[in-house]
C-alpha cells in the first residue's frame, strides 16, 4: 500500500475552500444586486415579479465575476455554452427563491410576524430565505454543470453531424 501524499489532498482542499468563498463573494454581488433592485422594482410591480426582476438582473451582473473569479473559468473558449448553462441553472435557481420566499411570507413572516413587523420587513426576511436557498442551488449547479465539460455538447454535436450525413 502506498502512502497517500498529504500535500496533494491540502491543495484540492484548499482549492475546494477557496473557489467556495470566491463564490460566496460574487454571490454577494449578485445578492446585494438583487435585494436593492427588488426594493426598487417593488415600487412598480406586485412582490413576486419584484422578485423575478430582481433576480434576473443579479443574474446579468454576476455571470462574468462568477465566470472570472468563482470557478477561475477564464480561459474555457466555451463562454457561449457557459453563459446558456448559467442561464439554465439561473432560472432553476429562481424557482427556489420564488417559491421559498412565497411559501415562507405565506406560511411564515405573515402568520408568526404579522403584528410585530411591517409588510416591508416581512417580505425582505421572505426574500432573504429564498436567496439562501437560492445560493445552495445556484453553487451546485454551477459547480457541476455550468463551468464544467460534461461532453453534452460533443455528444449532441456528433449526433447532429452524424444524422445530418444520413440525410446526404
Amino acid at each position: 500500500m502506498q502512502p497517500v501524499e498529504i500535500s496533494i489532498v491540502q491543495t484540492e482542499k484548499y482549492k475546494a475552500q477557496r473557489e467556495f468563498l470566491s463564490f460566496f463573494l460574487t454571490a454577494l454581488l449578485g445578492a446585494s444586486v438583487n435585494f436593492f433592485s427588488q426594493i426598487y422594482y417593488r415600487q412598480y410591480f406586485g412582490f413576486g415579479t419584484s422578485v423575478l426582476l430582481g433576480y434576473l438582473t443579479a443574474t446579468v451582473v454576476s455571470f462574468v465575476p462568477t465566470k472570472l473569479f468563482a470557478f477561475s473559468a477564464k480561459g474555457t473558449g466555451n463562454s457561449g455554452r457557459e453563459a446558456i448553462k448559467f442561464l439554465v441553472i439561473a432560472l432553476v435557481a429562481w424557482a427556489v427563491q420564488v417559491g421559498i420566499a412565497a411559501a415562507t411570507l405565506k406560511w411564515i413572516a405573515d402568520p408568526l410576524l404579522a403584528g410585530k413587523l411591517s409588510t416591508f420587513w416581512r417580505e425582505k426576511f421572505s426574500h432573504v430565505v429564498g436567496m439562501g436557498f437560492s445560493f445552495l442551488a445556484n453553487y451546485f449547479g454551477h459547480k457541476l454543470l455550468t463551468f464544467r465539460s460534461t461532453g453534452m455538447y460533443d455528444r449532441i454535436k456528433a449526433r447532429t453531424g452524424r444524422q445530418n450525413e444520413d440525410v446526404f
